[in-house]
């Protein structure tokens, strides 16, 4: 069940929040966040209810080994708990993997297992070892096991993030404010859901439309065929994912629930550092608060800081998926960090044009090793960008065509760089007629494109 469909939209959806709050009307808020518990695991066993037992043994068994930890540190305590989150997301996410490159290393000939991986293992992962980790650090309280289910298993952002912190969801469910029908945040909800609704269905979707046939069937790709191909995947990517962010932040708005913003205009970054801070704003930092800074951050002298830089991004490429095309992804953007770093310990003064054309021309050649499924559709990408395979124009029957691209490519870009985004545009709303319109405007456009459900990018991740 997937948020651009309508068994979500007109089912599901009113289902969860008349029952919500109708149960709150009688102020037995325990039974509200059962409510939305029994929802959110209903929305996750609705992929593949097989994996029901999976996500319900991971929240129990990090409940309890959070509350022993509040308690008492304990290293013992806290490794049997880093040992299992990332023993089950190893084996369901990197042991064909690991098989593979044993076969190709050593010659072997082990049997792939063809493990499934279970929807969203590597968020509600992170999310847990987080959590334990500030555990053992003293930086929790001891919460009631509904309210920590609801905090991990939050249907708006259970799929595909964000990675939230304890501390941002938790607390909010011991407000009253948060069982309220609160009109304002309903309204900047919807608004902000079928927005972001609009930009998935509408633009992304037709976006994939160019770049699919470019990645998976052109045996080879001019010039302009390639840059036609990589500028629609950078633009699709983008507004899928901001979609798919916007629309959690949309649907924890009408539950009251304000969830962390995880994505900021990401191609206005005028530096890698930047971008980094407004793209997957939540991975950015789980990585640097659990990984980068235990690993030493810059405490240790630039060397070292230019290490750990590489090292973070390495995994954090290798968390998006079980594949060298994704450490080469990561490998890029720790070596733009340390050149980023190198540039500001120069002192010298990068006027902004330059440096944000820079940042999306590096950020636009790595989404090359991202969205390639091997070294061979990378590298014909890659020979088409320098021009290796000609400047022929439309051998591709989806490139130029009526030279559709070459108009909406140029617009996109320049939407990216300079149009307001969902929520700046949603600060300025306000719950009168003429927002009404407005909205009912963009779900009518949204209904009408809802002809062919397509999944978000980061499912698969």
């Amino acid at each position: 069940m997937l948020f651009n469909s309508f068994e979500f939209i007109f089912v599901f959806l009113p289902i969860v929040l008349l029952s919500f709050f109708t149960v709150s009307l009688s102020r037995r808020y325990l039974l509200s966040r059962v409510v939305l518990v029994l929802g959110s695991l209903f929305f996750y066993g609705y992929w593949d209810y097989r994996y029901l037992p999976l996500i319900l043994f991971s929240i129990v068994v990090n409940y309890a080994l959070g509350i022993l930890l509040s308690r008492k540190q304990s290293r013992m305590l806290l490794t049997l708990g880093l040992t299992v989150n990332l023993a089950l997301l190893g084996y369901f996410k990197y042991v064909g993997f690991f098989i593979e490159n044993i076969n190709a290393v050593l010659g072997y000939t082990l049997a792939d297992p063809h493990i499934v991986l279970p929807l969203a293992i590597s968020f509600f992962t992170f999310q847990q070892i987080a959590y334990l980790v500030d555990s053992y650090r003293q930086l929790t309280r001891e919460y009631d096991f509904v309210s920590y289910s609801l905090f991990v298993c939050f249907f708006p952002q259970l799929i595909a993030g964000p990675i939230v912190h304890h501390k941002e969801i938790l607390p909010q469910f011991k407000e009253a404010a948060c069982y309220l029908f609160l009109h304002e945040n309903f309204a900047k909800g919807i608004f902000i859901f079928f927005f972001a609704l609009f930009k998935k269905v509408v633009i992304a979707d037709t976006l994939a439309l160019w770049a699919t046939p470019g990645f998976d069937q052109a045996t080879e790709l001019s010039f302009i065929e390639a840059w036609g191909t990589i500028l629609s995947y950078t633009f699709q990517i983008y507004f899928d994912f901001s979609a798919y962010s916007e629309m959690a932040l949309g649907l924890g708005l009408m539950c009251n629930i304000k969830i962390p913003v995880n994505f900021r205009s990401p191609y206005k970054a005028n530096n890698i550092v930047d971008f980094w801070r407004r793209w997957h704003i939540t991975l950015s930092r789980f990585l640097r608060d659990y990984l980068y800074i235990p690993l030493g951050g810059n405490r240790k002298g630039k060397g070292r800081r230019y290490v750990n830089l590489m090292l973070t991004m390495l995994l954090g490429g290798l968390w998006h998926g079980a594949g060298w095309t994704f450490v080469i992804w990561g490998g890029l953007h720790g070596l733009y960090l340390i050149l980023n770093h190198g540039v500001r310990a120069t002192k010298i003064q990068v006027h902004w044009m330059i440096g944000r054309l820079a940042t999306f021309l590096a950020v636009l050649l790595s989404w090359v090793f991202f969205r390639a499924t091997d070294f061979e559709a990378a590298i014909k990408v890659c020979r088409g960008l320098v021009g290796l395979s000609g400047f022929k124009l439309g051998s591709l029957h989806y490139f130029p065509g009526r030279y559709t691209e070459l108009v909406a490519l140029p617009l996109l870009f320049l939407i990216v760089n300079f149009a307001p985004n969902t929520l700046e545009v949603a600060e300025k709303m306000q719950p009168d007629r003429k927002w009404a319109l407005l909205t009912a405007v963009i779900i009518v456009c949204c209904i009408a494109n809802m002809n062919k459900v397509s999944e978000f990018i980061y499912f698969q991740f």
